[in-house]
């Protein structure tokens, strides 16, 4: 109940801690993005909502020569999630041999590597990208690239697209619409539809497999 709220008035707490802690907000924002992406334990940190109302809070302060600077924000932002993916995607790599070795278990079996090392080679590319907007999905997605080795250089090429399109599309979204009126009115509907819109893909993928199971 209390992270509605805070998700409700995301854009006042954001004014506050601005005013509350100057140019220092920019790594209070760092450390809630990196640590939703970047750690498995935090897929419940705010990111599409926070990306956004940041960019409409960037908007405001253009205006009023504040301390949010839209700029400044993605550099620090797009930092902030792509550095939180190559920790999710390290620890995995690291994990993964040392958890899947049991050729008995049927959860920990070391065929289950092979397989996601055959799925994130083929189709790791897309999904790297993709889940950055697909909240939950996005925290797990390069700790399971790492569980399966994926290729080193081929995650970072598109774990730094998936940054850069993820944090610039809601902050620009959040600058160039974020104060209109109507959505500053309902900006809590407004957080809401954009959950719910990023859901979206990963909920008709769950409808296509499991219609396609059926007889």
């Amino acid at each position: 109940m209390e992270l509605l709220q805070f998700l409700e008035h995301l854009d006042d707490h954001l004014i506050l801690l601005s005013q509350q802690y100057g140019y220092a907000t920019y790594a209070i924002l760092f450390i809630i993005i990196f640590g939703e992406t970047g750690l498995v334990i935090a897929p419940f940190l705010p990111g599409d909502s926070l990306l956004f109302v940041a960019g409409a809070v960037a908007a405001m302060d253009a205006s009023q020569q504040g301390t949010f600077n839209l700029p400044m924000l993605m550099v620090t932002l797009i930092a902030a999630a792509f550095l939180g993916n190559l920790l999710n995607f390290q620890i995995g790599r690291w994990l993964g041999p040392k958890v899947f070795h049991w050729e008995r278990s049927r959860l920990l079996n070391p065929r289950h590597l092979a397989e996601a090392h055959e799925f994130y080679e083929r189709h790791g590319g897309k999904t790297i990208v993709l889940s950055r907007f697909l909240p939950i999905i996005r925290t797990y997605a390069p700790f399971v690239a790492g569980v399966g080795d994926m290729t080193h250089s081929r995650f970072m090429a598109f774990n730094a697209l998936g940054a850069v399109l993820w944090v610039s599309s809601l902050l620009l979204a959040g600058y160039f619409f974020g104060n209109v009126p109507y959505i500053k009115g309902n900006l809590g509907a407004m957080i809401a539809g954009i959950v719910a819109v990023t859901l979206l893909p990963l909920v008709w993928a769950g409808l296509r497999a499991r219609f396609r199971k059926k007889p």
